[in-house]
């Protein structure tokens, strides 16, 4: 009867590994299939005598070819060409974006270039309608290219947020199928089966989920794999644990247990790590650049404009921004300084300056409402909407020009026929000061040896100048002293022994606290960002306001130069470099985060296909060997046919002789 066992084992093993060979074929081109070979032995062998018979051919199971470590290796190179395609695909959009913006025809290059040119064409023809147009024409198409970047990088935040829950939604199924699978396989494998073809679908997921977040896997018995992410255990066994996406406490987006209040912020690997990565660090850098150099225009613009006047003089009521709060220690753009306000009486011509103080900390807008009005003819309040509103009474008008007051600040003339001085002229100094002019000699002005010395720092400093007006100075000529001002002197009598001088209080800038900015008074630009940057109304829809003029007969361009500068002036916020070198720099650091990410998607993309090649050849169907398999278990089956029918004929011989 070995005889029999022996060719129905035979049979049976050539059956199998056709079955098996049918069943490689079939899946040749199945996504995640590994090639199936059966493993045969010889049976049991049986002595008879001194001889060793054979006892045919054990099956002892179907095995998947696989080679660990590359599957391993594979999952994780897929995982980082995952995460690196996803960051590749997000800046190249953001550099079409720039790219198209920045083009010929138009974009945030050209319209901060026209806008600038714009300003400087409007210092040639400060009083040109024309030109006052323009720069608005081109200062609404700058405001109009950053919102529309500001914007889009804003949507693209929102949209990765919305691919980020989708993305954990993916995650937390194909978490579940892995879980199911697991019990499935062991259930199968626990009590000595075979489950390859589940675990060639578990490994799909598997592969599936190496491509959403970077994973970890731990082999255990019976065909279990545990999957760890970032540090989470996603499945253990045949239990999991699901994914929630969400925004930690400094709003990042991140991802964290179902129920868990803290949220993993940053991943390595997966479409998952790339979203974070875009959304928490590549975008908002990117936007935070943007919104910086928007921001800077903004309040240097803002500055000189607030301290100028247009075509249209002074004001007889200036309304400010409705801010967020009145407590000013609310406002970050605000220090302690000093705002000075140059009021006008109409009916007398007779002007004046005065300073209001601003303490950061304490003051409120009602409190500055209130010092501003403790000044002859202008009233100010607080609206409920937190406006702060300036109005000058009848026969007054005010403005924050810088302008040298037509007077010396302070007078000490002793003698009883004193000359009147006047002064003239825009300060060109870099800080406010207070000039002490102090006579030396004695005499009448005109005569003798008679001069005026000139120190800064309220006469505690360095002497600036000494002018004559003695011998050969005529009574009512401009003297000039060098730094914008001129001074007159008409006839009358000085000495020095009598201790004559008088102050003159020069202005570099009238807001020392960036107050007037900052609530929106007289301001070119409104907004603080990039997306809500914007032409004030009160400029767009009256030309005459832009403020051109710092000088006292307001038909000067100083102001708008200041403002035109602005363009070429390396700024503390833009990292000490213009705004358009900056914008510049931006754009170039895209184009190289983008060529650095095109480079890396380009080496995974070779070194995955290259493990492909190498898991192909280890665990791929190649049909030509199959065929050439099942030809050899074809024989074998019908030899062993031809064995039992040769057994059966001698059996029956056998008997027939008996």
């Amino acid at each position: 009867m070995a005889d029999y066992s022996i060719g129905l084992s035979g049979l049976d093993a050539a059956q199998k590994a056709l079955d098996v060979i049918g069943n490689n074929i079939a899946n040749a081109a199945t996504a995640g299939y590994h090639r199936q070979s059966i493993e045969l032995s010889p049976a049991f062998s049986l002595q008879r005598g001194s001889t060793l018979l054979g006892g045919g051919v054990d099956i002892k199971g179907v095995t998947r070819s696989l080679d660990s470590l590359l599957e391993q290796e594979i999952l994780r190179q897929e995982s980082s060409l995952s995460q690196i395609s996803r960051e590749a695909t997000t800046l190249q959009t953001i550099e079409n974006i720039f790219g198209e913006l920045s083009s010929e025809d138009g974009g945030l290059n050209t319209a901060l270039d026209s806008f600038f040119n714009s300003l400087q064409n409007l210092s040639a023809y400060p009083a040109d309608a024309v030109w006052q147009n323009q720069v608005i024409s081109d200062a609404e198409a700058l405001t109009g290219q950053f919102r529309t970047i500001g914007s889009f990088l804003d949507s693209l935040q929102s949209q990765i947020s919305l691919e980020a829950d989708s993305t954990v939604d993916s995650i937390n199924t194909l978490v579940e199928q892995i879980a199911d699978f697991n019990s499935r396989i062991e259930q199968i494998e626990i009590v000595g089966g075979q489950a390859n073809s589940m675990r060639d679908q578990r490994d799909l997921c598997l592969s599936q989920l190496s491509e959403l977040i970077g994973i970890q896997t731990i082999n255990r018995d019976y065909g279990v794999v545990d999957v760890v992410a970032s540090g989470i255990p996603l499945v253990v066994h045949s239990y999991c644990n699901k994914l929630q996406s969400g925004f930690s406490s400094d709003e990042k987006l991140g991802f964290s247990v179902e129920g868990a209040s803290s949220y993993i912020t940053s991943a390595q690997g997966g479409k998952l790590g790339g979203l974070l990565s875009l959304k928490n660090e590549t975008i908002v850098d990117i936007q935070n650049d943007l919104d910086a150099l928007a921001c800077s225009i903004i309040q240097n613009i803002n500055k000189y404009h607030t301290e100028g006047v247009g075509t249209d003089g002074s004001f007889s009521e200036l309304t400010g921004w409705s801010m967020p709060t009145e407590n000013l220690s609310d406002i970050n753009s605000i220090t302690d300084g000093e705002i000075y306000i140059r009021v006008t009486n109409t009916s007398t011509g007779v002007i004046t300056r005065h300073s209001v103080s601003i303490d950061a900390d304490s003051d409120s807008l009602t409190d500055i409402a209130s010092s501003i009005s403790g000044i002859t003819g202008l009233s100010a309040y607080a609206t409920s909407s937190n406006r702060l509103v300036i109005s000058a009474d009848a026969n007054y008008t005010f403005d924050f020009i810088p302008a040298v007051l037509p007077e010396p600040t302070v007078i000490n003339f002793d003698d009883a026929t004193p000359p009147s001085v006047s002064i003239a002229g825009i300060y060109t100094g870099d800080v406010n000061d207070s000039l002490v002019f102090t006579v030396k000699g004695d005499g009448a002005v005109g005569n003798g040896t008679l001069e005026l010395e000139v120190r800064d720092s309220n006469g505690a400093g360095n002497v600036v100048k000494i002018v004559n007006i003695g011998s050969g100075y005529a009574a009512g000529d401009e003297i000039d002293l060098g730094n914008g001002l001129k001074i007159s002197l008409s006839a009358g009598n000085l000495a020095e022994t009598d201790g004559d001088s008088f102050t003159v209080d020069v202005f570099a800038e009238t807001d020392t606290s960036g107050f007037l900015s900052a609530v929106g008074l007289n301001t070119f630009f409104s907004g603080t960002c990039a997306t809500d940057m914007a032409v004030c109304l009160e400029i767009s829809g009256n030309p005459g306001r832009i403020a051109a003029a710092i000088g006292p007969d307001m038909t000067d361009n100083n102001n708008i130069m200041r403002m035109a500068d602005v363009q070429n002036k390396a700024l503390d916020d833009l990292e000490s470099l213009a705004c358009g070198e900056f914008y510049r720099q931006m754009v170039n650091g895209i184009g190289q985060q983008v060529s650095l990410k095109e480079m890396n998607q380009d080496n995974a993309e070779v070194m995955v296909l290259e493990l492909n090649n190498r898991q192909n050849g280890i665990s791929g169907v190649d049909i030509n060997n199959e065929a050439a398999q099942l030809l050899v278990f074809e024989q074998m089956f019908q030899a062993m046919a031809k064995y039992m029918s040769t057994i059966n004929s001698s059996m029956q011989t056998m008997m027939e002789i008996l």
